[in-house]
């Protein structure tokens, strides 16, 4: 191989291309990405640097010495793939022959119907996104969370910590109870109220009020919950509306085996635009947290420079985690795949609580509140477990 494109410069790109130099490839490496920003640490942008306490070089993904004698082309954005020219095509015309491609776009959150151009309405997904509303909560003010996941909980604990009056608006019944089941994700989304934040489950909302400015966000009821600034978190979509027709197989991303092989020989995919098929499960999975695009790179490069001759290797099971009001939360595995889910140390009440999901009596997944070392074992078992 000559030249490996790696189409993504967030974290999962960056750990491709530091894969390729680990694995011996010492060709031309030219690194894609559509911000103009290096790659940078993205979980901490609901967080420590929403709250002021961590500044934009502390998010910085690279080391001061780190060479991976890159061509990188920032705000550069993919605009298709040409399988018979081996060529990544850019918005801007340009074209970047390679190859082997690696495919790394992630995803763009979603947005409200209705809310283009409505000043105080907001995402968060990148960096920009980050100081907007960062700048905004600065000013205090009442605060409405549109979706009560992992992004939404964090800015809604950021801005509590902050002083500003939060209410969170989940249509589901249960906050979490995708990722963590109903049970565990009503003791996690309690810290909302734990804390004084309005928590209103099982409703949607119909839309936003205001004329330049969101003044308030209407409930599908017909309740309208006032507010000066809105941040939605209702999930993410893949990038990957620039491999149409490129002969590359999508299905909620782009569709990959075990170790990131796509439909397209000397082409793999990694990080959250990646549908990786699972053995444990039997079925594919997009699996949209950090671990995930640190580690999976390493298998996908692998693939990639061996043309598909080495055999798939078994993913360690997903893990993310969260900090909401001082509490820190971990899980490992899939709470999907459970039929049982148990307190094994702590109280439920004292958010202080390690649960093990099992199915047919066999461990799937565990879920710590403010118990590390504990959960630690327990992950490593899982691990152990799955493979």
């Amino acid at each position: 191989m000559r030249t490996v494109a790696v189409v993504g410069a967030s974290l999962a790109g960056l750990s491709a291309a530091r894969s390729l130099r680990k694995q011996g490839y010492d060709g031309r490496l030219v690194v894609i990405g559509d911000e103009l920003h290096r790659p940078y640490d993205r979980p901490p942008l609901s967080k420590e640097f929403l709250a002021g306490t961590l500044g934009e070089a502390d998010l910085s993904l690279e080391t001061d010495d780190e060479d991976l004698r890159a061509e990188w082309l920032l705000g550069a954005r993919a605009a298709g793939l040409d399988r018979a020219e081996r060529a990544v095509r850019l918005a801007d015309g340009r074209e970047v022959r390679a190859d082997g491609i690696v495919i790394a776009t992630g995803a763009v959150a979603r947005t409200l119907p209705g809310s283009e151009g409505l000043a105080g309405v907001h995402t968060l997904r990148t960096l920009d996104d980050a100081r907007a509303l960062r700048d905004e909560l600065a000013g205090g003010g009442r605060l409405v969370v549109i979706g009560g996941g992992f992004i939404g909980a964090e800015v809604a604990s950021t801005a509590y910590a902050l002083g500003l009056d939060v209410t969170v608006v989940e249509a589901a019944p249960t906050p979490l109870a995708g990722p963590l089941g109903a049970t565990m994700g009503d003791v996690v989304s309690a810290l909302h109220v734990d804390h004084g934040v309005r928590l209103l489950c099982g409703v949607g909302v119909k839309g936003l009020s205001g004329e330049r400015r969101v003044d308030a966000v209407l409930l599908e009821d017909g309740r309208s919950i006032p507010g000066d600034i809105v941040v939605v978190g209702v999930g993410a979509r893949p990038c990957v509306e620039w491999l149409e027709g490129s002969g590359v197989e999508l299905d909620n991303g782009v569709k990959c085996g075990a170790d990131g092989r796509t439909s397209l020989a000397g082409v793999v995919a990694v990080g959250d635009c990646a549908n990786w098929y699972d053995p444990r499960a039997g079925a594919h999975r997009r699996v949209e947290h950090w671990t995930g695009a640190r580690e999976r790179p390493d298998a996908a490069i692998a693939t990639l420079l061996a043309g598909g001759a080495v055999e798939p290797g078994v993913p360690r099971p997903p893990y993310f985690w969260s900090d909401q009001y001082g509490v820190k939360i971990q899980f490992a595995g899939h709470a999907a795949a459970a039929d049982s889910v148990t307190i094994e140390a702590g109280a439920a009440d004292d958010r202080d609580v390690l649960a093990v999901y099992r199915r047919a009596g066999v461990p799937v997944a565990v879920l710590g509140m403010n118990q590390p070392r504990l959960f630690t074992r327990w992950r490593k078992q899982l691990a152990a477990t799955s493979s």
